[in-house]
């Protein structure tokens, strides 16, 4: 079970980007991807949840309405986009996911294989 993050940089307020966690060793399509972002000294947060095998999707209020979640499953990749960026939307991003079919939106304390991480930073 491996996850790679990708798709992070520099980019002005206002702007958008598009993360990628592509999988290998499962299919996106039966498993839970979460994505969480640290930010510097602060704590790791929860931003979104995605179960295509039963729809479960999750999006913490602060993104709510600027960032949507998608999957690709002939590439076996889920998709974080990011609309609309804050300044306090600069962290560390990470895809995570449970490896447990049909576990819906688990707690964070569930995920066990993370990707390694990619820094968004929204800044002028």
């Amino acid at each position: 079970v491996q996850l790679q993050a990708s798709g992070g940089g520099l980019v002005q307020p206002g702007g958008s980007l598009r993360l990628s966690c592509a999988a290998s060793g499962f299919s996106v399509d039966y498993y839970t991807i979460g994505w969480f972002r640290q930010a510097p000294g602060k704590e790791r947060e929860g931003v979104s949840c995605f179960s295509r095998s039963d729809g479960s999707t999750y999006l913490v209020d602060s993104v709510k309405g600027r960032f949507t979640v998608s999957s690709d499953n002939a590439k076996n990749t889920v998709y974080l986009q990011m609309n609309s960026l804050k300044p306090e939307d600069t962290a560390v991003y990470y895809c995570a996911t449970d490896h447990v079919p049909g576990s819906g939106c688990p707690p964070p304390r569930k995920y066990e294989y993370w990707g390694q991480g990619t820094l968004v930073t929204v800044s002028s």
